[in-house]
């Protein structure tokens, strides 16, 4: 019983893939006696488009947690692509041995589980995510319809910013894939600054305390004080002022170093990629191996909280094999209902805009 807790969207998934066959090669030089053909207990196959510092984070990250038996990676820049896998592949002895391949050709990503799309203009000191929005919508249009015609029962997992826009325009253009498998990263890493930054203060474990930014993943960012815990005490109770601007303890501060972080990152060393690879991983595994893990993710959120537009922006969201299964339904506070409503608002005075 869920107790009206979760709004159903794409409801619990299908059994795990049928194993693939995976082709041998023949014997070399006598050292084997084929006995039968090999075959994998348990393929998945993942497509990472982009091989800048956020998509080798990805790769990294997803090769390190073991979690898949086949990575493809693409990009438009052959001899980066061709470097980036010979990197991987000649680590593959000090981990679990998986299939990694790169190219150009679409049809490499043919039966990917997940296509995770990092690629894209890159933000550069002082940008707002917003602005790039139109740039990264006419790269998309070359991206997303190829990775839903080789793999059309596919979850698409956007990272590429402006984040919750680009993931409206996958939706668009993939020519038809349901809500719940056109997924964004969102609000996943500012939710998890968050976290630390309360940990910081409270001098606890970052896994200890709860909480979510949700809607744009950028300036108009949500907090959600009013849920923010501990060990299921919530912090408002303590201090019912927790957020505001006149608190003296200055919680407020916390949000703005959340949304100061990456251009404060971008600012130091150029970009940022470590914890977005880490929060990218642990969403696949989530949707590889139906963990339902809740996250705050970019999901359609029309008809949520008051919102009217056709938006996608960052709500708490069960994740399985399926995609988003569930949406979580949060008590927010009247004054947290509106700041996400504005931020809804804005999303969509941007897509109005834009050119497919």
């Amino acid at each position: 019983m869920e107790f009206g807790l979760f709004t159903s969207e794409g409801g619990p998934g299908p059994s795990p893939p049928v194993a693939d066959e995976v082709p041998t090669q023949a014997p070399r030089l006598g050292m084997f006696s084929k006995v039968t053909d090999d075959a994998a207990h348990y393929h998945t196959k993942i497509t990472i488009v982009g091989v800048g510092q956020v998509g080798m984070a990805c790769a990294y990250s997803v090769l390190n947690q073991h979690l898949v038996s086949e990575i493809v990676l693409m990009d438009v820049n052959e001899d980066k692509l061709k470097g980036e896998m010979m990197d991987l592949q000649h680590g593959l002895t000090f981990c679990r041995p998986i299939k990694i391949s790169a190219g150009t050709d679409y049809a490499l990503t043919a039966n990917s589980k997940v296509c995770v799309v990092t690629a894209g203009a890159r933000q550069r000191e002082g940008e707002s995510r917003l602005d790039l929005v139109q740039r990264n919508t006419d790269i998309f249009k070359g991206i997303i319809p190829d990775l839903v015609k080789y793999s059309p029962n596919t979850i698409l997992l956007i990272v590429s910013n402006p984040v919750d826009i680009l993931t409206y325009v996958a939706w668009k253009l993939s020519g038809g894939l349901p809500k719940h498998r056109v997924i964004g990263s969102g609000t996943n890493l500012d939710s998890s600054r968050f976290r630390f930054l309360m940990s910081q203060k409270l001098n606890v474990s970052p896994s200890s305390v709860h909480g979510f930014i949700i809607g744009e993943h950028g300036d108009s960012s949500v907090p959600v004080w009013s849920t923010a815990n501990v060990a299921g005490v919530r912090l408002s109770e303590l201090h019912p002022d927790i957020g505001k601007s006149d608190d003296p303890e200055k919680w407020h501060e916390l949000h703005g170093q959340v949304m100061d972080s990456a251009y404060e990152i971008i600012k130091l060393k150029g970009y940022t990629s470590w914890a977005i690879g880490l929060s990218v991983s642990s969403m696949l595994e989530a949707l590889l191996i139906n963990t339902r893990n809740v996250y705050a993710v970019s999901t359609l959120a029309t008809g949520f909280h008051g919102i009217k537009e056709e938006v996608f922006l960052s709500l708490p969201c069960v994740l399985g094999s399926s995609g988003v299964s569930h949406i979580v339904n949060q008590s927010l506070t009247k004054e947290e209902e509106k700041r996400l409503q504005d931020s809804a608002t804005a999303l969509h005075s941007v897509q109005k805009g834009l050119k497919f």
